[in-house]
C-alpha cells in the first residue's frame, strides 16, 4: 500500500503509543501491593513474569493484563484519531515504551505482552495465534521466554497469511526487537540454565 499518513499525525501517533506504552504496571502494582521493589528481585525485569517471582499470581495477572491492555488502547485510539496508519506507528511507539519508558531512565520490560496487545488491537486472529502458541509452549517447556519466541514467531507467518503486507513488516520488526531483548533468554536456554515458569530467584 502506499503510505499516505502525514508527519505530523505520525508524530502524534507514535507520542500517544509511547506515553501509554512507557507506563510501568508491573512496578506500579507491585509498590501498592506492598512488595519489594520488582526491580530488585530476580531478573530486574519490570514485567509479568518477574512479578510473579514475588510470589503473587494475581499481581502477575495484573501486570499481564496492563502490559498488554496499554498497547491495545494506543492502537485502538490512534486507529479513531489517525486511520490503520497511525494505528501501526501507535504499535510501534507503545512497544518501544515499554522496553525504554523515560520514566525508568529506559530500562523497561521486555515487550512480550505489550506485543500482544498491540496485535490484539491491529488484527485480533493473530493475537489469538499468538496466544494458543505461547500457552502450548509454556505448558509444553515450562520456559515463558521459549513461549514468548515461539509466540512472536508464529504471529509474523501467520501474518504472512492472513494480514498486510505492511502490518506484517510492522509485527516482524517488533519481533525482531523483541528476540533481541531475550538474546540473554536465549543463550541460558541454549546452556540448559533459563528459568522455569513459577521458579524464584
Amino acid at each position: 500500500m502506499t503510505w499516505s499518513l502525514p508527519p505530523l499525525a505520525g508524530l502524534l501517533a507514535l507520542a500517544l503509543g509511547y506515553l501509554l506504552g512507557s507506563i510501568p504496571f508491573g512496578l506500579i502494582l507491585t509498590r501498592l501491593a506492598g512488595t519489594q521493589d520488582i526491580r530488585s528481585i530476580g531478573s530486574g525485569n519490570i514485567g509479568a513474569t518477574n512479578v510473579l517471582r514475588t510470589g503473587r499470581k494475581g499481581l502477575a495477572a495484573a501486570t499481564l493484563l496492563g502490559d498488554a491492555l496499554k498497547g491495545t488502547v494506543a492502537v485502538l485510539i490512534a486507529a479513531r484519531l489517525f486511520g490503520f496508519e497511525g494505528s501501526l506507528v501507535a504499535a510501534l511507539g507503545a512497544f518501544l515504551g515499554h522496553l525504554f519508558p523515560v520514566w525508568l531512565g529506559f530500562r523497561g520490560g521486555k515487550g512480550v505482552a505489550t506485543f500482544l496487545g498491540v496485535t490484539l488491537g491491529l488484527y485480533w486472529p493473530l493475537a489469538v495465534v499468538f496466544a494458543v502458541v505461547w500457552l502450548g509452549v509454556a505448558r509444553l517447556f515450562r520456559y515463558s521466554s521459549l513461549a514468548a519466541l515461539c509466540a512472536t514467531a508464529a504471529t509474523v507467518i501467520a501474518a504472512l497469511v492472513l494480514a498486510s503486507s505492511a502490518l506484517t513488516l510492522l509485527l516482524a520488526v517488533l519481533a525482531a526487537i523483541l528476540w533481541i531483548m531475550h538474546r540473554a533468554n536465549i543463550r541460558r536456554l541454549l546452556a540448559g540454565t533459563e528459568g522455569r515458569i513459577g521458579a524464584k530467584g
